[in-house]
This record gives structure tokens, C-alpha cells and sequence, in this order.
């Protein structure tokens, strides 16, 4: 049986520490080790985009990234999007008003995903908005629905300077780059 490696990683803005196998997945320690539910397992194999998380701002697919690999990294989840009030973040909001998810599987990766695009460009056109979803899988919605739903966040967003598209997390003490 491999040996458990020790890590440190900062999720959702919170220093978190934690044994893992070599092989096991960022999807797994996030699940199954720290309990956050959100982020789903669809494909195992980085097709569908449900696993979506933020590590250090930019969406990868947690089944694809060894935890190992998140070792003095920042993660973002779907749970982590909530305001400091415990309130729906802009693109949550967008995303209901929108209709723009219906069982609800695809969402966590997609609202992740939106949330790193709209840091990237404030104001995406359709096609910025469709290259950015492209990972993502979902069956329900046809995707009108989706494009709608990011082009309301980013007027939402830009609408109220004050409430910004979930600036980077402050990296907590203790906590550093490996580079």
C-alpha cells in the first residue's frame, strides 16, 4: 500500500491540511477528505467538466489533478462562491434568474468556470462566453440559457464595482508558493 503524503492547501479561503495516497485525485480530497459535496464526479476521465474547481484562479478538472499536485495551492469551489452574508455570489443569481440549469448536475463546474472567465474579461462576448463553457457537459439546458445567464453576471458585476467577480484569496500565513 503506497504511503500517505502530508499536504497543505488552502480551500475556499481556508487553510486546510490532509494525508493522501499518491494517486488519489483533487476531486477525491475535496469530496471525500474535506466533505464539499458540490463538485461532482460525472465522467472520471475530464470529458464532462463537472468536477470544475479553481486552483490558483484557473479551472481545471479535479478527477484530472493528483492532490499531491495542489500541495501550498489555493482551490475554489462551488461552495466557496457564497457572499460574506452567506448570500447567492452575482453568478448564482444570473444562473437562476436565467433558468440556466435544470437537474443541476453541470452547474457547479459552470458557475466555477463563469466565475474565472469574468475575472479574466469583464465583458464577454458569446463566443468568449461559449470557448470558456466548451468543457462542460450538459444535457439539460442547450446552453441558451447558460450564455444568458454569464452575460447577465458580467452586467451584474460590472453594474456594482463594489461586488466584484470573487477577488483571489488572500493566501492565509503559513501558506506559500512552491515556485
Amino acid at each position: 500500500m503506497p504511503k500517505r503524503v502530508p499536504i497543505r492547501i488552502c480551500v475556499n479561503g481556508q487553510p486546510r491540511e490532509a494525508f493522501v495516497e499518491p494517486a488519489a485525485s483533487l476531486l477525491e480530497l475535496v469530496r471525500g477528505t474535506f466533505g464539499l459535496t458540490g463538485t461532482k464526479e460525472g465522467c472520471g476521465t475530464g470529458y464532462c467538466g463537472a468536477c470544475t474547481v479553481l486552483l490558483d484562479g484557473q479551472p481545471v478538472n479535479a478527477c484530472l489533478v493528483f492532490a499531491v499536485d495542489a500541495d501550498h495551492r489555493d482551490v475554489l469551489t462551488v461552495e466557496g462562491l457564497t457572499t460574506h452574508e452567506g448570500g447567492l455570489h452575482p453568478v448564482q443569481d444570473a444562473f437562476v434568474a436565467c433558468g440556466a440549469l435544470q437537474c443541476g448536475f453541470c452547474t457547479p463546474g459552470m458557475l466555477v468556470s463563469t466565475v474565472a472567465l469574468l475575472r479574466r474579461v469583464p465583458y464577454p462576448s458569446e463566443a468568449d462566453i461559449r470557448a470558456a463553457l466548451a468543457g462542460h457537459l450538459c444535457r439539460c439546458t442547450g446552453y441558451r440559457s447558460i450564455v444568458r445567464a454569464v452575460t447577465r453576471a458580467a452586467a451584474a458585476l460590472a453594474a456594482n464595482p463594489e461586488n466584484p467577480a470573487l477577488p483571489q484569496p488572500a493566501r492565509p500565513r503559513g501558506m506559500r508558493s512552491r515556485a
